[in-house]
């Protein structure tokens, strides 16, 4: 039988086996050398490479080139294109059908209008200012002109258009509300609480809960002249109503042509003062024309002629009394 040798395992192992054992200390193979590489030389860039690149390190060059020359291009091909006039209105043409069938579709029509808020006159007059006819497509309708339109009707305070789900347009209408009158050359016209006119009358008994003033600028003194009917309200049974004297102060005008007057500045404590005198002499049941409270410290009155007829033999009697 052969004998059986281990072979080595790696072929390193069986070559130092083959050549023999080695000394400890032996001197190493020399190592081969490597053949060095040649340096390559760097080539100087030439003055105008080096003013490029100078150039596209600066911010600006470098926008221009990556922006602005492609908008360029893409400006003055669009120009070259659009230059010829029957592809112009091709495509206007083009983009009015679009726009078209965009704005008849069945989700943009308004078909009803509801109107909230305003009486029968009022709601007449929105329906006559609807620009167009329904049905209508919404973009045929100005929104916005139409609620100026509807603002400008006297008796509308506010306005609010509401475009509803299923082709509703809806209007809601806030009215103002009228709390005097106001006689002028025109006829009678009836004023909101901030002196505007809400509407126009041709009777005054068809508003007789509503107080009456009179004369010019007596629209821009709405607020004044109501104070002035809350403070009199004892004695509004007997007022006929107030008249403007001079844009600058009041007349109470009561029955039989009667009046008080009133001061330019705080004519309500006038009226107190007026109140004080009828609770204290009845000032009020007697026969006068005039009752004059612009001086706060000296108020006059004036009597009718028979009145003064009257005082004066009356005040004679008792001077003929005292005579011998």
């Amino acid at each position: 039988m052969r004998p059986l040798i281990a072979e080595p395992r790696y072929p390193q192992q069986a070559a130092s086996q083959k050549s023999g054992p080695q000394k400890f200390g032996a001197p190493k193979p020399a190592a081969v050398a490597k053949p060095q590489k040649t340096p390559r030389r760097t080539v100087a860039p030439t003055r105008l490479a080096f003013r490029l690149e100078r150039l596209w390190l600066t911010p600006f060059v470098r926008l221009v080139t990556r922006v602005g020359v492609p908008v360029f291009c893409v400006t003055l091909g669009l120009g070259l294109w659009l230059g010829d006039a029957d592809r112009r209105a091709d495509l206007v043409e083009r983009y009015q059908d679009l726009r078209t069938q965009i704005e008849n579709r069945p989700e943009f029509q308004l078909s009803t209008l509801s109107i909230e808020g305003a009486s029968p006159e009022v709601e007449g007059a929105v329906h006559a200012l609807l620009p167009v006819r329904l049905p209508a497509s919404r973009f045929a309708l100005d929104l916005d002109g139409y609620r100026a339109a509807i603002l400008r009707l006297d008796a509308v305070k506010t306005v609010a258009l509401v475009v509803q789900p299923g082709g509703t347009l809806s209007v809601r209408v806030t009215e103002r509300e009228p709390v005097i009158l106001w006689r002028t050359a025109l006829g009678l016209q009836m004023l909101d609480e901030s002196g505007h006119r809400t509407a126009s009358l041709t009777r005054r008994d068809a508003r007789p809960d509503l107080p009456l003033i009179a004369g010019e600028g007596a629209d821009r003194a709405v607020p004044e002249a109501l104070a002035i009917l809350a403070a009199a309200k004892p004695i509004l049974p007997r007022a006929r109503g107030l008249i403007r004297i001079g844009e600058r102060r009041w007349d109470i005008v009561l029955d039989n042509d009667r009046r008080i007057l009133l001061p330019e500045k705080d004519p309500v404590q006038a009226i107190d003062r007026a109140l004080a005198l009828n609770a204290a002499e009845d000032l009020l049941s007697r026969d006068f024309t005039r009752l004059d409270l612009r001086n706060a410290t000296r108020p006059t009155i004036r009597l009718s002629a028979p009145a003064l007829v009257t005082f004066q033999q009356t005040a004679a009697q008792p001077r003929a009394e005292a005579s011998p």
